[in-house]
């Protein structure tokens, strides 16, 4: 269970690094949230459109017992949000 706690908590940290950083004008680097960005009206709501599709994801691999996936994933989703904070830094 705390795998995936983790995994919800980075969803959320990056949610929230994210939203700052394209305040600070700084581009969204994937592809697909950058799409639906400039597709929705509000780019908040791109965004968690997003997380809830990586939850529900990520509560299936564990459910399915794919702890390595989820694992990797949460390392995956820690460096995304220190590159958000070097980004916020650097803007």
């Amino acid at each position: 269970m705390a795998i995936l706690l983790v995994f919800l908590a980075l969803q959320f940290c990056d949610l929230a690094t994210t939203l700052v950083f394209l305040q600070h004008g700084v581009g969204e680097a994937n592809p697909l949230v950058a799409a639906l960005i400039r597709v929705s009206a509000q780019p908040a709501l791109a965004l968690l459109l997003v997380k809830v599709v990586a939850c529900g994801l990520a509560w299936y691999a564990w459910r399915t017992r794919r702890t390595r996936l989820l694992r990797r994933a949460n390392l995956f989703f820690a460096l995304c949000v220190g590159w958000n904070l070097m980004a916020i830094a650097i803007a």
